[in-house]
């Protein structure tokens, strides 16, 4: 499977998905992340947050691109679908990744509206939840149980956000995965939204080969394929 994440700033992504994008690395998937911001107007300069993500996304194993807006300034034009668009193009993405869309920040909300317009054509599309994410419905829960801690490995490549920004809480990170964990009648999980999510029942487990090239920061042995569970309430 290739893989598309999306997310407005640096450690976004992470935030929202990291657990599921570390089980996708464990079993042979494409990783790409798209951030379309550097988040220049964070805490720390423009460079220090480029390099975080660099490091995150080596940690991961995964290709990253930049989507070139300012920080605080992503688009609700054309523009901003383009910039996805090509990276759905170029990574060949058979599932999406993005902000949930009922959120506080502009970024986040006009990110998950380019991804949306963008992936309209996709069969998977799942919607993280962000620290400001302000409604959030989730029918959608991968097991992360042996990888919450390799989340936070990923969240501490962000080591500005960790220490100055007071939404990036590791105890809360692991505290929500519990959480949802419990609402997926789960040990730990993330939690998404969905417009679509197609279910293979037909396709097959990863071969030897690309389980083997998985980095050797994510605990292949210890992550299996990512449990997906609907709640009734919510089945049509």
């Amino acid at each position: 499977m290739r893989v598309l994440a999306v997310g407005a700033h640096p450690d976004d992504i992470e935030l929202g998905c990291g657990g599921a994008l570390l089980a996708h690395r464990a079993r042979g998937d494409e990783v790409t992340l798209l951030v379309m911001t550097t988040g220049e107007q964070g805490p720390q300069d423009a460079r220090s947050r480029i390099g975080e993500q660099e490091d995150a996304a080596e940690l991961l194993g995964a290709t990253l691109r930049w989507g070139g807006f300012g920080d605080c300034a992503v688009p609700t034009d054309r523009s901003a679908v383009t910039v996805v668009q090509d990276a759905i193009d170029a990574s060949g993405a058979d599932l999406v990744y993005t902000h949930a869309p009922l959120d506080t920040h502009q970024d986040h909300r006009a990110t998950a509206a380019a991804v949306r317009a963008a992936a309209r054509r996709a069969r998977r599309v799942l919607l993280y939840e962000s620290p400001t994410t302000t409604d959030f419905s989730p029918v959608v829960y991968i097991d992360v149980a042996t990888l919450v801690e390799a989340k936070l490995d990923l969240l501490r490549a962000h080591m500005s956000q960790v220490l100055k920004n007071g939404l990036v809480d590791l105890e809360a990170v692991e505290a929500q995965a519990r959480y949802h964990g419990f609402r997926g009648r789960l040990r730990n999980a993330e939690a998404f939204e969905s417009d679509r999510f197609v279910w293979d029942l037909g396709g097959s487990e990863p071969t030897a080969a690309a389980v083997a090239a998985a980095p050797a920061a994510v605990p292949v042995a210890a992550a299996p394929l990512a449990t997906v569970v609907v709640p009734r309430s919510r089945r049509p």
